[in-house]
């Protein structure tokens, strides 16, 4: 039940019929895992925070940086230096102190990426990489849970919402992460942030869609953004969406699969943490 603090602190969500007071009580139970404390990770952690998620799951191998700042809002100036992850708990808790918090402060790797994602409802993912991309992806796959994932360029974004453990209509497999990119590109040919640069309301704009998403899927409002990829363009403020679709060669939920664990992960991941 809801406490009288409780329905003050969340009136405007009661009051839409989408929501009311199941629904809250819905969002109150829920366990939200965000993977990256960023650009991305920041206005998702505070949105879901003040929507009431339950308990919000963050993890981040990093510390605040003074670069930081101009995008990664959950942070400010004062945290520089700390946790990434200790730093958005304490602005969770100055924001809504019903929110429980649960920190990881390393890297999500194939030998802990189960045991975490498993104890979550859903998984947002925020990461920076391409090898933490699919291995999450793979690892809510293997542990069947929902995965909202997003992406940033310097004044682009994407967004879209994997159920790859679920069948559509037809009984086929729902498309995962490497349905839509099979492989990752050459190794250089993306630059990182640091070098390509990035307008930090860009990933605000892209982080707090991602939250959109994620509440959507709890409460199982609208309609999902499984099968379709949000594409956002800052330069001529033009949102698009483009469907995609199972993938029948894909190496996780093909027609032959090849990856039954993490394990292929493991060389993947020692190359990013060179």
């Amino acid at each position: 039940m809801l406490t009288p603090e409780e329905i003050a602190r969340y009136k405007r969500q009661l009051v839409l019929k989408e929501i009311g007071g199941e629904g809250q009580q819905k969002l109150q139970a829920a366990r939200v895992l965000v993977v990256g404390a960023g650009g991305l990770g920041s206005p998702l952690i505070l949105y879901l925070a003040a929507a009431g998620i339950g308990q919000i799951g963050v993890i981040d191998s990093d510390r605040v940086s003074l670069d930081n700042l101009q995008r990664q809002i959950v942070h400010d100036t004062k945290s520089v230096g700390k946790a990434k992850t200790r730093s958005a708990a304490a602005t969770i808790e100055r924001l809504n102190p019903h929110v429980e918090t649960r920190l990881y402060t390393t890297r999500l790797v194939p030998e802990n990426a189960l045991d975490i994602v498993g104890g979550y409802d859903i998984v947002a993912d925020g990461s920076d990489n391409f090898a933490t991309r699919y291995l999450v992806n793979d690892a809510c796959y293997l542990a069947k849970r929902p995965l909202v994932f997003a992406a940033v360029g310097p004044f682009d974004g994407h967004l879209t919402t994997f159920r790859a453990f679920e069948t559509d209509g037809e009984g086929n497999p729902r498309p995962s992460y490497r349905c839509l990119f099979p492989e990752p590109p050459p190794e250089g040919t993306v630059p990182p942030c640091s070098e390509a640069g990035i307008l930090g309301a860009v990933a605000g704009v892209i982080g707090c869609l991602a939250a959109v998403e994620v509440i959507k899927e709890l409460l199982g409002l609208g309609e999902s953004l499984v099968g379709r990829l949000l594409l956002y363009d800052a330069l001529p403020a033009r949102f698009s969406t483009v469907a995609y679709a199972w993938d029948p060669d894909n190496p996780l939920n093909g027609r032959a699969p090849r990856f039954h664990d993490l394990s292929h992960h493991r060389k993947a991941m020692a190359v990013a943490n060179r």
